[in-house]
């Protein structure tokens, strides 16, 4: 009687283990599901038709522009006078207010490119999607004629504000900028670090835009809605993992 009970409180304990198992393990992957989905980003890379994409004041996105496994690389081995034969700046069809924007990169050797935000396009009134919205520079800091000048290295605030700290990688190698922008507060991460954080729109931005190449623009950094933008600068340069959440 007593071996009986063992094996019937053996028995019980075995199951009971198994459903706490099944329990946990059916509990972690709705976790998992619940996060992806409440994180809120939307990849803007998502088709090789690049459909949230367009080249800036035009059509569809040129030959040059290659998605391809998930990575996006323009080739530039033709070129169009300082750009891409078959590239140019693409934008995103949307326009975006408060967001959080991720984007990995690397560029080729002495190579420049960059990543916009707030493009007012307009052709009419301004060639470049660079005329219009604030940039966070890409390039190779250490070959690039731009990596030796102050507020045009890898990861500034183009010619309005450098980076607090030195993290960006070497050409060819992947870096990762997250550009936080929510009611005029402007925060720049690189490879996960805090390098740059300004306020927007305010005396001080004002301050900055005056003093800078940008001047030349009326409405450069004033607009407070705008498109996302990649940077044709005549290099081969490579985006992955671009994705956005609206705040």
């Amino acid at each position: 009687m007593k071996k009986l009970t063992f094996i019937l409180l053996a028995a019980a304990a075995i199951s009971s283990c198994n459903s706490s198992t099944k329990s946990t393990s059916t509990a972690d992957s709705t976790s998992v599901a619940i996060d992806s989905a409440a994180s809120g980003f939307v990849s803007l890379l998502k088709d090789s038709a690049m459909s949230n994409w367009h080249v800036y004041g035009k059509g569809k996105v040129g030959a040059a522009w290659k998605l391809k496994d998930s990575v996006l690389h323009l080739d530039a081995s033709k070129k169009a006078d300082w750009q891409t034969l078959g590239g140019g700046d693409i934008v995103t069809n949307d326009e975006y207010e408060n967001f959080d924007l991720k984007v990995e990169w690397k560029i080729s050797r002495a190579g420049n490119s960059g990543i916009m935000f707030y493009v007012h396009e307009d052709t009419t009134k301004y060639k470049y999607a660079w005329n219009t919205g604030p940039e966070t520079q890409v390039a190779d800091n250490k070959e690039n004629e731009d990596g030796k000048l102050i507020k045009h290295r890898a990861g500034d605030l183009y010619d309005l504000i450098s980076i607090s700290k030195e993290v960006v990688k070497p050409a060819g190698e992947w870096n990762k900028t997250e550009v936080i922008a929510n009611n005029g507060k402007l925060e720049i991460l690189v490879n996960d670090q805090k390098v740059l954080s300004t306020t927007m729109w305010d005396d001080n931005w004002n301050k900055l835009v005056a003093g800078s190449k940008f001047k030349e623009w009326p409405g450069f950094g004033t607009f407070k809605k705008g498109c996302i933008a990649l940077q044709d600068h005549g290099a081969d340069v490579w985006f992955r993992n671009v994705e956005i959440k609206k705040l």
